[in-house]
């Protein structure tokens, strides 16, 4: 009984690290993108004539 549980808490916790690295990943590429769609703006704002 007591492997059973040491070995489903194990996959939780390997789970979680898989989880965590994932959320950091998208994290990053969600931001950068922000970064440069946010920049093109502030270029293209220039040429804009209202």
């Amino acid at each position: 009984m007591n492997e059973k549980i040491f070995k489903t808490l194990s996959q939780v916790g390997a789970s979680g690290i898989v989880t965590g690295i994932l959320m950091i990943v998208a994290g990053i590429t969600i931001g950068i993108i922000s970064i440069v769609s946010g920049a093109r703006a502030l270029k293209l704002k220039k040429k804009i004539m209202i």
